[in-house]
């Protein structure tokens, strides 16, 4: 006897692993309704999150410390990003850099001025930190170079930038990494277990890049703010 199988039972059969993970074929997939920021937009745009600056204490190159704060109807949180200058001959995009443009990490709750003190000295550092266990998040990047630099002169003329430098690239910024779940001694997985916000998997994680873009065009107005002529924009 044949054993026949149905179009719906093919239609089934799992694939091969080796055929689903394949690199060019995962590059090609695009964003769902599934998708970890995609589902974290539409919660934030339902629950009518709240954003605000709280410090936005930035030098003429964009270097210093801002924080966002987050208030949820059931929680508030803060985006604490460190710029510092990153020299040429430190910067590298692999994960066992020492160095970045920029490093941040969300915290629970309120931020004083102790612990924005143990931040500064420890998120930094990143793995070489002491981190604090009311991090939920913990994560660095790097700048485009090239993005930046067309980005501030167009800015600093006055005009909007050329939206092909964002086809090209695809980012102002680059995370190399953004841990969660405990890593280097920030809050483990059990903290969020329960927490109606971030229930969703790398939630959290994905509030930290969200943050992270927002201050992104946030820092790059303000240094093409600080550079000549006086037309940049957006105005003041």
């Amino acid at each position: 006897m044949i054993d026949r199988v149905s179009p719906l039972e093919e239609s089934l059969r799992l694939r091969a692993p080796e055929r689903v993970m394949d690199l060019e074929r995962l590059g090609s997939l695009h964003p769902s309704r599934l998708s970890f920021v995609r589902s974290l937009m539409r919660q934030m745009a339902r629950q009518r999150w709240q954003i605000s600056t709280t410090r936005f204490d930035l030098d003429d190159d964009g270097h210093g410390t801002a924080i966002y704060r987050l208030q949820t109807p059931r929680g508030r949180y803060h985006g604490v990003i460190f710029s510092q200058p990153l020299p040429d001959t430190a910067r590298s995009d692999r994960v066992i850099a020492e160095a970045w443009d920029v490093t941040f990490g969300v915290v629970e709750g309120d931020v004083d001025a102790a612990l924005l003190e143990q931040m500064a000295a420890n998120v930094p550092l990143q793995e070489a930190g002491r981190q604090h266990p009311r991090l939920l998040v913990l994560s660095r990047a790097n700048r485009s170079l090239r993005n930046f630099a067309a980005f501030t002169e167009a800015l600093g003329a006055g005009r909007q930038p050329d939206p092909q430098w964002i086809t090209r690239v695809g980012y102002l910024y680059r995370t190399t990494a953004v841990y969660g779940n405990g890593k280097f001694g920030i809050a483990d997985f059990d903290r969020l277990r329960d927490n109606p916000d971030f229930q969703r998997p790398f939630s959290a994680q994905m509030l930290g890049v969200y943050l992270l873009r927002h201050f992104s065009i946030e820092q790059i107005e303000h240094i093409a703010r600080r550079r000549p002529p006086p037309s940049a924009w957006p105005p003041r």
